[in-house]
């Protein structure tokens, strides 16, 4: 049995920065991965918001050098899916479909993703017309016209920033009011965002790439054809937390509760990226996560070494 200092589950920009932190610290790192490298930023095809890049980055290629990095310093990847976990046993043990991994520390960098709208097609158009994150990729809409489907806070932003670059934006939402923070109003009062209400997408129209979607009125059944370049989905995300359900402390919405120091309820336990209740997820955010969470990774690891 092979005992690591570190164990980190996911491979996104969240697990590699702290593999590469800890690795750098001399510690035993292994990062669980069950696809590849990057996550939802390795879908990505240009990262424009990631400094250091002024050309931009593609968010595979980005994801690579992440990996890297922190294979160079000792981190090792295996690819494997996680079953189960024993997050309070001493030590820890991960299940995976291949094998069980044991470890000192366990950080869960397992992210999030955009909760989609269902349709055919949608997956195959994912950035080729079909968008979950307006400052990720709004700016390959510039000055063209766009959807943006939700009326929560996160619709609302995007459809704010959009409205400055894109255009034309107009906003459909399935009810007649927004959800969204009455803060907005004065925002919204002076857009140019036009509105769809009672409203919602039921087809994409693509040839290779988006060109427009069918809008259902859902309250008098008609369907009408919009064009456009783009459409951006902001109806929520879905933390992939699930596995953890049992053992740790979560949200309203289903993430992770761990503060800015990353540190679950369970003591050796550490939740960073998109997955950890927190109030804005991007690639830097989350990078920003694993470097913090390597130095209180390091704090408990000193403390239980000098406590034998």
């Amino acid at each position: 049995m092979k005992l690591y200092d570190v164990i980190i589950i996911g491979g996104g920009p969240a697990g590699y920065s702290a593999a590469l932190y800890a690795a750098r610290n001399a510690r035993s790192v292994l990062v669980i991965e069950k696809l590849s490298a990057g996550g939802q930023m390795a879908t990505t095809g240009i990262v424009e918001n990631y400094p250091g890049f002024t050309d931009g980055i593609d968010g595979f290629e980005l994801a690579e050098k992440m990996q890297e990095g922190a294979e160079k310093f000792g981190a090792e990847t295996v690819y494997d899916t996680v079953i189960q976990v024993e997050l309070k046993n001493n030590p820890k043990i991960i299940h995976g479909e291949e094998a069980d991994y044991y470890g000192k520390t366990v950080v869960i960098a397992t992210g999030a993703h955009p909760r989609e709208l269902g349709l055919a097609k949608e997956a195959q158009l994912r950035g080729k017309g079909i968008a979950y994150c307006a400052t990720c990729d709004g700016m390959l809409y510039k000055g063209k016209d766009v959807l943006v489907v939700g009326g929560g806070n996160s619709a609302i932003a995007d459809a704010l920033f959009l409205s400055k670059i894109c255009h034309r934006v107009t906003l459909i939402h399935r009810r007649h009011e927004l959800r969204a923070s009455r803060i907005y109003e004065k925002q919204l009062a002076n857009s140019k965002i036009a509105f769809l209400w009672d409203s919602r997408v039921v087809d994409i129209i693509a040839d290779k790439k988006v060109t427009g979607a069918k809008i259902e009125n859902l309250l008098t059944h008609e369907i009408q054809e919009l064009s456009c370049d783009g459409i951006f989905v902001a109806i929520g995300r879905v933390p992939d937390a699930q596995l953890f359900k049992a053992q740790l402390t979560f949200d309203n919405n289903g993430y992770i509760l761990a503060d800015e120091s990353t540190r679950t309820n369970v003591e050796g336990v550490f939740a960073i990226g998109d997955v950890r209740s927190k109030a804005l997820r991007q690639i830097i955010t989350a990078a920003s996560d694993g470097a913090t969470c390597s130095k209180y990774i390091e704090d408990y690891l000193n403390e239980q070494e000098h406590a034998v």
